[in-house]
């Protein structure tokens, strides 16, 4: 071989490296945004854990899933929490949550900051007080009041919170239920994809949301109300279109959740639903592009979601919030509302309270729910006091 040959054959190995060297090396997957809707029974309670391992739980389930949702955080979060979010004060989504944040701490807690005379509630805020770091209400940015509060999760996570926006807005009153109304409603984005998480929102909340003009799209919607026939109104599923719907409620529950009427509501829509009375516990993830479903029981396949990025209507930007170094940085809900004087209850001979056999809640005798169950055995008390002894109020009819 010549030296010309030599040389020639020398240069194309040394093109071909270069060539090899200069191609680009494959993207990372992106990390994964999980959320879990967790089986508490009759409630609700939801972790988010953000690519970062940003942790964010909303709503601590009944008093009777207590011992099963601190057993569940414990395997999934290995740090305190850095944010609780109780979305309205009521028990069967505040009842667990001292379990909660006692197995696995918490930096911060945020409630809508509604006043509400509960014992349960009065002693969770006090619990709070002593045992989170800051506690805060989902007021927005006073240096921007037109803007949403948003909470960085971290790699593009941001959660959103729509409701309430007291004081720029005043609370709902004179609903059908004034701490329902008051739930606080927030989006979860990432990507393409988002989740809307909505508490016991009643139609009043969903018609104030609608007239904020925001993007409430959502891949997934934490159906509100355990899927109770008010909530879910058409003109707010219009304005959401889910691909698909977790109801958070329990088994053979003396609500009848979820109602028919929801239900047909989030079918027109063509949402999938998934329910944690048939399903167990619901897990969702996100890569950015498309959520994946995943059932514990039921036998349901996991459903893959392919997420839209869609436009938001009329949503103010606003500055970054300043940091909060402690109580005082951000505003303050932890100290328990005065008691409000009790409306009286009905004389024995005016009303009575019934409570169904195996149920832990007691109704008004009127109520819808005992009408649907004729043929179970129930219990009758002549006053409420008595009846409140054995049982918690049921929020259908508050007695």
């Amino acid at each position: 071989m010549t030296s010309f040959s030599r040389w020639l054959s020398l240069l194309l190995v040394l093109l071909t490296a270069s060539v090899g060297l200069a191609q680009p090396s494959p993207a990372p997957a992106p990390k994964p945004l999980t959320v879990y809707f967790f089986d508490v029974g009759q409630g609700d309670a939801a972790l988010v854990v953000s690519p970062t391992g940003k942790t964010v739980l909303i709503d601590g389930g009944p008093p009777e899933a207590g011992e099963r949702l601190a057993s569940r955080l414990s395997q999934l979060v290995h740090a305190p929490l850095d944010l609780v979010i109780l979305t309205h004060p009521h028990l069967d989504h505040l009842g667990s949550m001292k379990d909660a944040i006692r197995a696995v701490g918490a930096k911060r807690f945020m409630d809508p900051g509604f006043d509400h005379p509960s014992a349960a509630y009065r002693d969770l805020l006090d619990f709070v007080g002593d045992e989170v770091g800051q506690v805060m209400t989902p007021q927005p940015n006073p240096q921007a009041p037109e803007s949403f509060l948003t909470i960085g999760l971290g790699e593009g996570v941001v959660l959103t919170i729509y409701w309430p926006r007291h004081p720029k807005e005043p609370f709902l009153k004179n609903t059908r239920s004034d701490p329902n109304s008051n739930s606080i409603v927030a989006k979860l984005s990432y990507g393409k994809t988002s989740f809307l998480f909505t508490g016991d929102a009643e139609p009043d909340t969903e018609a104030a949301l609608l007239r904020q003009k925001a993007d409430y799209s959502a891949t997934v919607l934490k159906v509100a109300h355990h899927g109770g026939k008010h909530s879910s109104t058409e003109p707010f599923l219009a304005a959401v279109r889910p691909k698909a719907a977790v109801i958070s409620c329990g088994a053979g529950n003396d609500y009848g959740h979820p109602t028919q009427e929801a239900l047909e509501r989030l079918g027109a829509v063509q949402a999938r639903v998934f329910r944690t009375d048939q399903n167990g516990e619901i897990q969702a993830v996100s890569n950015g592009s498309t959520v994946t479903l995943q059932a514990a029981r039921g036998g349901t396949p996991p459903l893959v979601i392919t997420g839209e990025v869609k436009p938001v209507v009329n949503v103010p930007s606003a500055p970054p919030a300043p940091a909060a170094t402690g109580r005082e940085a951000v505003p303050v809900a932890w100290k328990a509302p005065a008691p409000t004087p009790a409306t009286p209850s009905p004389s024995p001979s005016a009303l009575r309270f019934v409570s169904l056999k195996g149920s832990e809640v007691f109704h008004r005798e009127d109520c819808s729910t005992l009408k649907r169950a004729k043929t179970k055995e129930r219990k009758v008390y002549t006053s409420r006091s008595d009846a409140a002894r054995e049982r918690r109020a049921a929020e259908d009819c508050h007695p």
